[in-house]
């Protein structure tokens, strides 16, 4: 798809009372995704203040770990963009710490050049592990999930 018809789909969302798009035109994809633009006082972004706080217990185990190397199977991030564990900010996340998936299962998104890109699970296991904290920024090849 190039640049000119992304563009428009990104526009005709934007403009519409639509909150999803998803279009698949060959071998590819492509989903945008709106969210509303609600004040927030929380020092997070506003599309996912809701969810920083309902994640922040989920992921402070994870934080406290960084000196042990965590054993298991890293899936990193393929982009460079803003981390979600939900779809949106009234959603459950995708997956919690001891939640099993399967190869294919969608983890996360990743927010880059606001267009919204579900990760998978490249790997069938156990969640051990989420490395990242919501609405947070994350960089090509960062682990973002341990999966054992």
């Amino acid at each position: 798809m190039d640049l000119r018809k992304l563009k428009t789909l990104i526009d005709l969302v934007a403009d519409s009372g639509i909150a999803e798009l998803e279009i698949t035109e060959g071998e590819g994809k492509v989903r945008i995704v709106k969210f509303s633009q609600t004040p927030v006082v929380a020092p997070a972004p506003a599309p996912m203040a809701a969810q920083v706080v309902a994640a922040a217990p989920a992921a402070a185990p994870a934080a406290a770990a960084p000196a042990a190397a965590p054993q298991g199977h890293a899936v990193k991030a393929p982009m460079v963009g803003t981390f979600y564990r939900a779809p949106n900010p009234n959603s459950p996340a995708f997956v919690e710490v001891g939640q099993t998936v399967k190869e294919g299962d969608p983890l996360c998104i990743i927010e880059a050049m606001k267009l919204l890109n579900e990760i998978e699970a490249d790997k069938s296991g156990v969640i051990k592990e989420i490395l990242v904290e919501n609405g947070e920024p994350v960089e090509y090849g960062q682990p973002l999930f341990i999966i054992a």
